[in-house]
């Protein structure tokens, strides 16, 4: 799954979270859609609901994390 697809579904569901960068940003799911490069979009990403959406690197392994998953206060 790309991280594109990954945001689009957050975006849809109406989910009531926030996706911390790694400078301590909060983004929603839709505004990171309008924000990010195609490349970006296209990564390969891991979604753990609850926790982070991180890249999957060329080995198919998990990579960094690329958000963190905040609850909406």
């Amino acid at each position: 799954m790309c991280l594109r697809e990954i945001l689009e579904k957050l975006a849809n569901n109406g989910d009531h979270l926030l996706l911390c960068d790694g400078n301590n940003k909060d983004w929603e799911a839709g505004a990171l859609l309008g924000t990010l490069s195609g490349p970006m979009l296209r990564k390969q990403a891991h979604f753990q609901p609850g926790l982070y959406i991180a890249e999957i690197n060329e080995a198919g392994y998990l990579g960094h994390v690329l958000y963190r998953v905040k609850a909406r206060a």
